[in-house]
């Protein structure tokens, strides 16, 4: 099948290449030309396992990018896979995909045959048939169900393992508004969809917007709950490991999402929370139990730092920050919980020196005003320190011993697996 993919950044990109992969014919559509370049030289522009591969394998045969819009005219069904980011209330800014729709739709204005327009995106319910089809319809002269199909299809792609997630997924959920246009995704789809395991979930559009937020809420809201019995275990002195464990071999629970620690950050989580919570608001509803699942996560950086402070006086003190990127495997910083306990760190006085396998670059650029200096490798941070914090839970750090420290106290927000008799303290978040 022909496909236009509409945005190349985290999804975007996954989705061309693994669509490539599966063996369609696919051209990226991206206004930043340095990434069009990047794309058709045959790499990667995202820090993606999996991704790099794919990239330089269908470069310059079923995989190319473009600037120009005009491509989708020989494809026969388009993704928007444009950001929604947040405004200052939570709620979704719909500028870029609203300006896409239009440059889509122009271009749709000169296409004679019937076109499938898909959003991936994550939007709230109403979005793609209440904003995203009216504009398709305005700019190309074309009328939903008559020459034009819309769907929704939303994505669960994880940092780290996205190509994996999309490959193997537990569930593929469409949402359309023909028979047509699903049947159209079923085929898409249906080397995936064939896996045993993959669940395919057809709905309406507006079940399928909010499918993943309602995935994602429940995941968060599972993460603060887990953290909150943490931090209630931690004060009985009991490990809450063990406890949870536990507690997960409920069939009703499962053990997954059972980690206990700093908590949850990324794109999103954090966004697709806040959202929903904006979203619920506008509807008349108040959604106490999401708003506290944010505050509990919050919180738990602070409460970080203050263990910390329990054993190493902060003010002048060299503590080393293990960790930058929200989790392992990407170099993805956004709402990283590490950039908060950095941030408690120089409000207390103390000298943070950091370091991550690869995120220190992307922190340098988006946030250079943060008091922090820079390591080039765990061993190196941790050199003089008089404290460490684990932020982040990458495997590298599993080997560490903590011999260079001048005070071998560390604050585990993430339970790397090390020995605790190589140290003075080993304090863990919440066990």
């Amino acid at each position: 099948m022909h496909v236009s993919i509409v945005g190349s950044g985290y999804v975007g990109t996954t989705v061309a290449a693994c669509l490539a992969d599966l063996g369609h014919d696919v051209v990226n559509i991206e206004i930043d030309e340095g990434i069009v370049e990047t794309i058709n030289a045959g790499e990667a522009p995202i820090h993606e396992s999996g991704l790099e591969e794919r990239i330089a394998e269908h470069a310059g045969t079923n995989l190319r990018a473009t600037s120009d819009y005009a491509a989708v005219r020989d494809t026969d069904v388009t993704f928007l896979c444009l950001p929604t980011p947040q405004a200052d209330d939570g709620s979704l800014d719909l500028a870029i995909m609203q300006a896409g729709s239009e440059s889509l739709g122009r271009a749709l204005a000169e296409k004679d045959d019937d076109h499938l327009v898909v959003v991936k995106s994550t939007v709230l319910p109403g979005t793609t048939e209440d904003v995203v089809g009216p504009i398709l319809e305005e700019e190309s002269g074309k009328r939903i169900g008559s020459g034009l199909e819309l769907a929704m299809n939303p994505e669960f792609l994880r940092m780290g393992t996205a190509v994996s997630d999309f490959l193997e997924p537990d569930k593929v959920v469409v949402g359309a508004t023909s028979e047509g246009a699903a049947a159209t995704l079923r085929e898409l789809y249906s080397p995936i969809i064939a896996r045993e395991g993959t669940d395919l979930v057809e709905t309406d559009i507006r079940e399928a917007e909010l499918i993943k937020y309602a995935n994602n809420a429940f995941l968060a809201s599972k993460v603060s709950l887990v953290n909150e019995l943490g931090n209630i275990a931690k004060e009985y002195a009991a490990d809450a490991y063990e406890v949870l464990e536990a507690v997960g071999l409920d069939d009703r629970i499962s053990a997954r999402f059972m980690r206990s620690g700093l908590g949850w950050g990324g794109s999103c989580f954090p966004k697709d929370v806040d959202a929903l919570r904006a979203g619920a608001r506008d509807q008349g509803y108040d959604p106490a139990l999401l708003d506290a699942v944010v505050a509990v996560n919050d919180a738990q950086p602070q409460r970080l730092v203050d263990l910390l402070e329990n054993h190493v006086s902060l003010e002048g003190a060299h503590i080393a920050v293990l960790g930058l990127s929200f989790k392992p495997g990407t170099d993805d910083i956004r709402k990283s919980r590490a950039l908060d306990v950095l941030e408690h760190l120089d409000a207390r006085g103390a000298r943070p020196v950091a370091y991550d396998p690869v995120a220190v670059e992307n922190v340098r650029e988006k946030h250079p005003d943060l008091e922090v200096e820079y390591a080039d490798s765990a061993a190196a941070a941790l050199e003089g320190a008089d404290g460490a914090v684990v932020a982040t839970d990458w495997p590298e750090f599993d080997e560490l011993t903590f011999d260079g420290m001048a005070k071998r106290v560390v604050v585990d927000g993430r339970r790397i697996d090390v020995d605790e008799a190589d140290l003075e303290v080993y304090e863990g978040l919440t066990w």
